[in-house]
């Protein structure tokens, strides 16, 4: 069990999301930052819908009542396990009866904590994530609060390697936010000027960005005639442009349906760019083909494929040599010894 000590800002109970039900009008919810929460969760040792928990900002604080391996991917949080700094994008063992307290966000927006064996509360429709405006998932459908308990499931290998991440799988997280696009459905909505504005100029994040979706300002993107569609389906990344000219980006907790047009939408591989960029960011849309955005997926799960294959791999050590898991400051190592004869 798990108890919070101090909440953070935003800080709730995410997994893949809840996907299969938009057209009934569920929201998806799930993890803001993807790549983020599915390395936590390589790094743990759980499966890919392992629910894991979400910070925003300012992370919370944890006091630990048994034995537990963990791992913290995303925005720097500057993380203390019993007041000694620990490494950001790395498992390591957390022993019963100590704090766990993340900080200010000193790069990134989002960290990830990951704790083997998944967070254990009740599924709804396949899936334990948090829809705050629905009150749904997550613990009673709401943001963790101080004095909160929760539960793991069953540790699913009890014996690991500490690990950090290797610097090529880290993302370096800035002001200046790159992300790639596919034009449409609706670009033929907007006038070639419009669509040059869209992609010549930086938008700057405003402070209306949340789990629902990021507002941006900056240049006016030029309709060709109304802003106004008839309703249809929302994807993860679609960008609307309102009447006003200005792009809305919709994130994890979008709702269903708009009625705006869509002058493009995010790839899947770059939303966690934008999750992990701070109101005041700017950001750059990049049109790509239909083929790069698939080469760029396959290129994030290979990315998962790798690092699970690498989490794996333990030290080789000899058939005579004894094995040890020796604790330092609440840090599990596995030491193998061996007598050598000179």
């Amino acid at each position: 069990m798990i108890t919070i000590v101090k909440p953070g800002l935003l800080t709730t109970i995410q997994d893949q999301g809840r996907w299969g039900y938009q057209a009934n009008g569920m929201p998806v919810a799930g993890a803001m930052d993807r790549y983020a929460y599915r390395a936590a969760n390589i790094l743990a040792g759980n499966s890919a819908q392992a629910a894991a928990v979400e910070m925003t900002m300012l992370g919370a604080t944890y006091q630990f009542a048994a034995d537990a391996w963990i791992a913290i991917c995303g925005a720097d949080m500057q993380a203390t396990l019993n007041g000694e700094k620990i490494a950001n994008w790395s498992s390591l063992f957390v022993p019963a009866g100590s704090e766990l307290a993340f900080g200010y966000a000193v790069q990134g927006c989002r960290t990830y904590l990951a704790i083997q064996g998944g967070i254990d509360v009740p599924e709804v429709l396949g899936s334990r994530s948090t829809y705050t405006r629905g009150r749904i998932g997550g613990l009673e459908g709401r943001a963790l609060k101080a004095g909160d308990v929760i539960a793991v499931l069953n540790q699913t290998d009890g014996r690991r390697i500490p690990k950090t991440l290797p610097a090529k799988w880290i993302p370096q997280y800035g002001n200046e936010v790159p992300v790639r696009v596919l034009l449409g459905p609706q670009d033929n909505y907007f006038t070639e000027t419009g669509i040059a504005t869209f992609l010549g100029n930086p938008y700057v994040i405003t402070d209306e960005a949340d789990r629902m979706g990021y507002r941006l300002e900056g240049e006016k993107i030029e309709h060709s005639s109304k802003p106004d569609i008839v309703s249809d389906a929302l994807c993860q990344g679609a960008i609307q442009v309102p009447g006003h000219g200005m792009p809305i980006v919709m994130m994890a907790d979008r709702q269903t349906t708009g009625g705006y047009a869509k002058i493009g939408t995010v790839i899947g591989p770059d939303l966690g760019k934008l999750a992990q960029a701070l109101p005041g960011s700017s950001v750059r849309f990049i049109s790509c083909t239909d083929d790069e955005a698939v080469a760029a997926f396959r290129e994030e799960q290979e990315t998962y494929k790798q690092m699970t294959e690498w989490v794996a791999v333990r030290p080789s050590v000899s058939a005579k040599a004894r094995q040890y898991t020796v604790i330092v400051n609440g840090i599990s190592y596995d030491v193998s010894i061996e007598e050598v004869k000179k």
